[in-house]
């Protein structure tokens, strides 16, 4: 069977290297794939993940059994909705549904309507009432722009001068398009921070091993805010009586509420969570693996994945024990310097090729030049994770191997899985 992947980042390329251990996988196509990427598939940079026409037409044309739309962009334009019209069985939610993510008003108004824990917020499309709003409000404060932001759209102001700075550079400046046309604002939580990816056909859900993510761009959770440093799997403070509660209060409820709105979701539905002191309550829904979690969560994935898949396209995955690995897994993202801010590109990467057999390299942010050197090209370069028995042996052992890698103005957090390593111990 040829496969389909559209994307060309660290988490396709995690499901690549799960989809292929399927023996029934003949090829497998990446649009637009990366350098990395092009080791494990057939890459095809000239068509983007966001171009429809020609994704659709190219997987009539090489006789694709099964596609998988993995970034947050293609699936809100409705890439599932097209691969589905031309008859080809495709993993992902369609655009009514990837709404959990593309607008985080939706979102908000569902998990209101619905009496799923969150948040309490406020929903503005005008610059001048949400000022007026901010100037009563207590701090810190979380101000999200309503679309899609490439993970970046969600400010936290320590105090109304930064929060009057947040407003302006959302809705006025529009530092994220039309994403910013409405923003939410809402209450600033606080406790433990719990990413869970879960595989759902609608109805059934298999929830995948919970991850920690770390966001801040700098040692001890400071600087900017990024697309992810780093993932352990799994979280330590998701004890298996928080995932019961879990459960019965969020997961099986956004399903229903999904459903009652006529766009029941399938495929991956992240769920993005705070242990309060109230209760766990949700952040915020991707529609889609998140990255860089999927390179922490998939290695402890034992089921073949092509088939958890096509299980969930066909809506039978109530019929499916999906089964996990012990242990952990822990990934570190390697950067270029700058990120997320500017900086440079092009420059050259040194992988060993004597890596241990518990560490894998993901691919994200680099592409081959025309003599065949692998060069960065983004922001995060390459994400290394590694498994072991325990949590601190998998960190141990990822960045030995990160810090083996070379290439210029590489950087990475020094404290990745910290936090998980504390809890453990308390």
């Amino acid at each position: 069977m040829n496969l389909l992947v559209v994307g060309g980042g660290g988490r396709e390329h995690a499901i690549i290297k799960k989809l292929k251990e399927n023996p029934s996988v003949e090829t497998i196509y990446a649009l637009p794939g990366n350098g990395g990427i092009a080791r494990d598939a057939v890459c095809v940079p000239e068509i983007g993940a966001t171009d429809m026409d020609r994704i659709v037409d190219f997987a009539r044309s090489h006789s694709i059994g099964f596609a998988v739309v993995a970034p947050d962009d293609p699936l809100a334009l409705g890439c599932v909705d097209r691969l589905h019209e031309a008859g080809i069985p495709c993993f992902g939610p369609d655009a009514k549904a990837a709404r959990i993510e593309a607008s985080k008003v939706f979102s908000k108004n569902l998990m209101k309507k619905y009496g799923i824990p969150t948040a309490r917020y406020e929903v503005f499309d005008d610059p001048a009432k949400a000022l007026a709003y901010l100037r009563q409000a207590d701090f810190p404060i979380v101000v999200k722009a309503d679309g899609l932001a490439l993970g970046k759209g969600v400010l936290i102001p320590q105090n109304l001068e930064e929060a009057e700075a947040a407003v302006k550079t959302i809705m006025e400046d529009k530092a994220f398009g039309d994403s910013g046309n409405e923003i939410v604002i809402e209450e600033f939580l606080t406790g433990p921070e719990v990413s869970v990816l879960a595989f759902t056909d609608g109805t059934a859900i298999a929830p995948m091993v919970s991850s920690m993510d770390h966001k801040r761009a700098g040692d001890g959770d400071t600087g900017p805010n990024t697309g992810g440093m780093g993932t352990v799997a799994p979280n330590p403070c998701y004890t298996p009586e928080i995932a019961a509660v879990c459960m019965e209060t969020i997961f099986l409820p956004t399903l229903g509420a999904m459903r009652a709105e006529g766009c029941p979701f399938k495929g991956c539905l992240y769920f993005g969570l705070m242990l309060t002191p109230d209760g766990p309550k949700v952040i915020e829904y991707n529609c889609r693996f998140g990255d860089p979690e999927t390179q922490v969560v998939l290695p402890l994935l034992k089921t073949d994945l092509l088939t958890v898949m096509q299980a969930v396209e066909n809506e039978t995955l109530s019929d499916l024990q999906v089964e996990w690995s012990g242990g952990a897994a822990a990934c570190v993202i390697l950067a270029s310097g700058g990120y997320p801010g500017s900086y440079p590109k092009g420059k050259e990467i040194t992988v060993p090729q004597d890596l241990p057999a518990n560490v894998t390299v993901y691919h994200a942010g680099d592409r081959l030049t025309e003599d065949g050197r692998l060069v960065t090209g983004g922001g995060r370069v390459l994400g290394v994770t590694a498994t072991g028995d325990t949590l601190a042996q998998a960190l141990k052992d990822a960045y030995a191997a990160a810090d083996a890698i070379r290439f210029e103005g590489k950087y990475m957090r020094r404290d990745i899985g910290q936090r998980a390593l504390r809890a453990l111990e308390g």
